[in-house]
């Protein structure tokens, strides 16, 4: 089972970004993940199940956002849910 988040934005966000809606959506999902796993409530194992790639491919993504699976708090949890 699922849930879905609808967040309002006006249409100029995206383009401002130079994306369509798709790619704002997933930008989206993305960095809410990556913030969740950099402030520690979900761990690399669930965010990449929730944007459905592979563990490595999710900490490969947290560099393109400047965040360090190294600096996780708590990261033999993290190597638990992997």
């Amino acid at each position: 089972m699922s849930q879905v988040i609808a967040i309002e934005y006006p249409d100029y966000l995206a383009n401002s970004m130079r994306m369509n809606e798709e790619e704002f959506e997933r930008e989206i999902k993305v960095s809410a993940l990556v913030k969740l796993f950099e402030i520690g409530k979900v761990s690399s194992g669930t965010a990449a199940k929730v944007l459905q790639i592979s563990r490595v491919a999710f900490l490969e993504l947290l560099a393109n956002y400047k965040v360090s699976f190294l600096e996780h708090n708590d990261l033999s949890k993290d190597l638990e849910n992997a």
